[in-house]
C-alpha cells in the first residue's frame, strides 16, 4: 500500500503529541488518531507500528523535546544554577506537556535503539552537569536517580492538583532544590 501524500511519521507524531498533551496518553487510539489526521486507520501502519509502535515514538518525541528545552536552559551554567535550570526547565516541559511527560518516564527497551540513545542523551546532560560536584560515575547516576525522583514528584502531585496552599509552588520548588543541592555539596 502507497502511503497517504503528506502523512509521515512526524506529521503523525505530532498529531498525537497533541493528543496525548490534551487529553492525556489513554486517548492516544489509533482510531482517535486517524480521526484527528483526516485518514483511515490502516493509513497510519504505512509509518507505525500499530499502537505500540507509536508509543515507542512519541516517547523518542518527548525525550529529545525534553532534552531541547533543558539544553536551551542549560547554556553556559555550572553547578547549582545550572542544576535549577534544569530543573525548571523539566517542570516547564512536565507543564506544557503532561501527556508527552508521561511518555518519557518509562526506561527504554534496550532493543529499542533509537529510545534508548534518547534517554541516554538526557542522561548524559545531567551526569555532564553533575562533573561541577566531582562525583564518580556510580554516585552521580544515584543523584541523577534521586533528582528525577524530587522532580518528577513534584511535577505529579502538581498535576493531581495536591499543591492546595497558598505559598507560591515554583518558591517551594526552588527551596526544596536548594536543599538538596545544599546536600550533595556537603558529601
Amino acid at each position: 500500500m502507497t502511503p497517504r501524500k503528506g502523512l509521515d511519521l512526524p506529521t503523525i507524531v505530532a498529531a498525537a503529541a497533541g493528543i496525548a498533551d490534551a487529553s492525556g496518553v489513554e486517548e492516544v487510539t489509533l482510531a482517535s488518531l486517524a480521526q484527528k489526521l483526516g485518514v483511515r486507520s490502516p493509513s497510519l501502519y504505512n509509518h507505525i507500528k500499530g499502537l505500540t509502535g507509536l508509543r515507542i515514538q512519541l516517547a523518542i518525541y518527548g525525550l529529545k523535546k525534553l532534552t531541547a528545552v533543558i539544553n536551551d536552559d542549560l547554556k553556559d551554567k555550572e553547578g547549582d544554577e545550572a542544576m535549577l535550570a534544569i530543573a525548571a526547565a523539566y517542570i516547564a516541559f512536565a507543564r506544557a506537556h503532561p501527556g508527552l511527560y508521561e511518555l518519557t518516564l518509562r526506561a527504554p527497551d534496550t532493543g529499542e535503539k533509537e529510545y534508548a540513545e534518547a534517554g541516554r542523551v538526557l542522561v548524559d546532560i545531567l551526569v555532564g552537569t553533575l562533573s561541577y560536584y566531582e562525583l564518580d560515575a556510580d554516585m552521580s547516576i544515584h543523584i541523577v536517580r534521586g533528582f528525577r525522583s524530587l522532580l518528577h514528584g513534584f511535577a505529579s502531585i502538581e498535576q493531581k492538583g495536591g499543591f492546595g496552599m497558598p505559598q507560591a509552588v515554583d518558591e517551594s520548588l526552588k527551596i526544596v532544590l536548594q536543599a538538596y543541592l545544599k546536600g550533595l555539596r556537603q558529601s
